[in-house]
């Protein structure tokens, strides 16, 4: 099969469209040849090197989480899914022709549901939904602000929040107030903008998003012995608070992303796709990501 190759760390040119064998399925794996991949930060971090002593990668790697496909092959145990079975999942090694991973990692792909649409959604969705139920575990009537809230990440922390009866505020940088107006959240604020963060009311918890010194700004306004969940580690400034800090991991659930992907097909989520490339142009996928896309990447597998 084909595949994207990350030779040794360093730059994006360091992916390479490489032949290797195809992978089989274990007794309880299923093979899935691919109809696309995603692209993540976690994608670029890792080909860097910024993770290598924390997630230390076997050269040469084949990248990637996200990948929606057709079942092609099943082990010699009882996989949940039959040979021609549409799925979508977070598995390892997705920027390749065919994905074996075992039953945690797939959902079924809602009829009408284009792959490609689909590949765009397990990490991003699952992340958002497990920042609000895990990190900052958010109950109905508290007031919630999520940073970057028009991110697919964030996109999905609003959706699950407001499922859970939340008062949602979405915090995002000026120029995407009004994309933020439309998610039917309580209150958009520029977090970005300090008029704006000090009109903010005392919120219950962040799901962050962000991080850095946006964030910092923005501690004033979470109640004492509030909640912080985040994506991008402890906000700067937050030793020493009332405060609770969690960093969340995501971690797969089929169940969780098969109703997260009905919401998107039924049109109660939606994660944009920014552009499409075809998987032997993923240096160029990467790169074009890394740059802050307004939506997902996509890698298409003909």
């Amino acid at each position: 099969m084909k595949a994207i190759v990350l030779t040794e760390y360093g730059d994006a040119d360091r992916l390479q469209l490489r032949d290797v064998p195809d992978p089989k399925p274990g007794p309880d794996q299923i093979a899935v040849r691919v109809a696309a991949a995603s692209i993540n930060p976690i994608d670029w971090k890792l080909r860097s090197g910024a993770f290598r002593n924390t997630m230390p990668l076997e050269l040469p790697a084949i990248l990637g989480r996200d990948v929606a496909g057709t079942v092609v092959a099943r082990g010699s145990g009882a996989p949940p899914f039959d040979v021609g079975a549409r799925v979508l999942g977070l598995a390892w090694r997705a920027y390749a022709e065919i994905v074996v991973a075992g039953p945690d990692a797939w959902a079924e792909v809602p009829a009408g549901m284009n792959l490609v649409d689909a590949a765009a959604l397990p990490l991003a969705v699952l992340t958002g939904a497990r920042l609000v139920e895990e990190a900052v575990n958010v109950r109905e009537g508290e007031a919630l602000l999520v940073t970057g809230a028009t991110g697919s990440v964030g996109r999905a922390a609003v959706f699950a929040a407001r499922g859970r009866g939340a008062r949602v505020y979405a915090g995002v940088r000026a120029r995407h107030k009004s994309e933020a107006a439309r998610l039917d959240v309580q209150g958009v604020v520029a977090i970005d903008d300090e008029v704006e963060i000090a009109s903010l009311p005392p919120v219950d918890a962040i799901a962050d998003t962000v991080g850095g010194e946006t964030t910092r700004r923005l501690l004033d306004r979470v109640k004492s012995g509030g909640r912080i969940g985040s994506v991008v580690g402890p906000p700067p400034g937050s030793e020493g608070r009332q405060l609770v800090i969690r960093p969340i991991f995501t971690h797969p659930d089929p169940r969780r992303l098969g109703a997260l992907a009905r919401a998107v097909a039924e049109g109660k989520l939606v994660i944009p796709i920014a552009r499409k490339f075809p998987l032997r142009e993923a240096a160029a996928a990467q790169t074009f990501a890394a740059t802050g896309a307004d939506g997902k990447v996509v890698l298409t597998v003909d």
